[in-house]
């Protein structure tokens, strides 16, 4: 009797198992938890294999610690959804370089690029009506330009024949020190060092400055402690009124750079979200037609914390002079009716400014406007934060 109860116990556990399996192997089936995990365990499926291609876009971004690599990994944390799209952000090695993937490296859809590098590209014979194979989605943000040297140096003129470290040839950062530079008449020595390595040379006494360029907060320079060394100032002259902007950096922005209470002037230069000029035939334009879609319907997520405080600079109606728009990004603004406002807002304040006064030249008009666009985006940013969040 004793043996047939042990047996019946045996029995009566071996199916409580059994159960219990059943129900963790349906708890834990990868189908009923994420089509991610549904696409990584149907490895063998035809079927999944399309649908992981079909949908996934690209982003080439930038250098680890710049605001490139944040924007990239922003893009995919609110655009990835299962099948139905995934972005893929990819670590890159600056605006030259992405120019270059966009072009010529298989399976890259997109890249962030600065605005100065196609012309710069092209007005050095590097390339020949670049600007026609490119569209871009929309300008993102302005990039301030950070000139770190000794307390010693006061103004970009004594870096004349000065070892000022630009950080490698293939990143956006050593052609807009080479457009600034040569713009401003100033000579000093090139060298070509990465990024954190500059910094370390720079506190040794081996090279006398340090030019980045990056949306503020800027990770490297925010993270850069030494008191010998401070932000030198970046006058916003007539020759680089054409292709940049006027920007202020603060204490409150890098307070191991800049004493309390003080601000330091600078130029700053725009980031563009760019991409190949696809056919509108062809399945790259789909995708890219697709990104653009969430995109642009998601963006005011991007807007709010955790993400880059950049995105409140970014409005996606803005544009650039001598650029082509990606037609499914324009065709989007034109179907929500998202109109370019700043110029009409610009020329309504220049109309009553010179009322009563001499009406400015095309290039001082121009100037002005950058000016103003940079002013824009400074408050647009400043009514991010200072307006609370609606509690959910």
């Amino acid at each position: 009797m004793q043996r047939i109860f042990g047996m019946a116990m045996v029995a009566v556990m071996m199916v409580c198992g059994f159960a219990a399996r059943a129900a963790d192997d349906k708890e834990f089936d990868p189908a009923k938890v994420s089509e991610s995990l549904k696409a990584i365990f149907q490895f063998g499926s035809v079927e999944t294999k399309k649908a992981l291609n079909a949908n996934t876009v690209t982003v080439m971004s930038g250098t680890i610690g710049g605001t490139y690599v944040q924007f990239g990994a922003d893009l995919a944390s609110v655009l990835d959804d299962g099948n139905k799209l995934r972005v893929l952000s990819i670590v890159g090695r600056g605006s030259v370089q992405s120019v270059a993937d966009i072009l010529f490296l298989q399976g890259v859809d997109l890249g962030i690029v600065r605005s100065d590098t196609l012309d710069y590209l092209e007005k050095k014979g590097f390339a020949k009506d670049i600007k026609k194979q490119f569209t871009y989605v929309t300008k993102l943000y302005n990039e301030e330009m950070y000139v770190i040297a000794s307390k010693s140096i006061r103004s970009m003129r004594d870096l004349e024949g000065k070892t000022v470290s630009v950080d490698l040839p293939n990143g956006g950062t050593f052609i807009t020190a080479s457009i600034v530079f040569e713009r401003l008449g100033i000579k000093p020595k090139f060298a070509y060092i990465e990024q954190r390595i500059s910094m370390e040379k720079l506190k040794a006494g081996e090279i006398d400055a340090v030019i980045c360029a990056g949306g503020k907060p800027y990770k490297s320079v925010s993270q850069f402690k030494d008191d010998r060394f401070h932000l030198v100032p970046v006058e916003y002259a007539k020759p680089l009124q054409g292709d940049y902007l006027p920007a202020t950096l603060t204490a409150k922005d890098y307070p191991n750079l800049i004493a309390d209470g003080e601000q330091v002037d600078t130029i700053a230069v725009p980031a563009v979200l760019a991409a190949y000029n696809w056919a509108p035939n062809t399945e790259r334009y789909r995708k890219l037609a697709l990104f653009v879609d969430n995109f642009f319907t998601k963006f005011p997520t991007f807007q709010k914390p955790p993400f880059h405080p950049k995105w409140k600079e970014v409005s996606l109606s803005a544009q650039l002079p001598d650029w082509q728009r990606f037609p499914a990004a324009k065709q989007w603004l034109d179907e929500h009716k998202i109109e370019p406002v700043a110029r009409s807002r610009f020329d309504e304040f220049l109309k009553q400014k010179t009322a009563a006064g001499r009406l400015p030249s095309d290039p001082e008009r121009e100037a002005l406007f950058k000016q103003f666009q940079a002013w824009e985006a400074e408050q647009n940013a400043r009514a991010q934060i200072r307006t609370p969040q609606r509690q959910r």
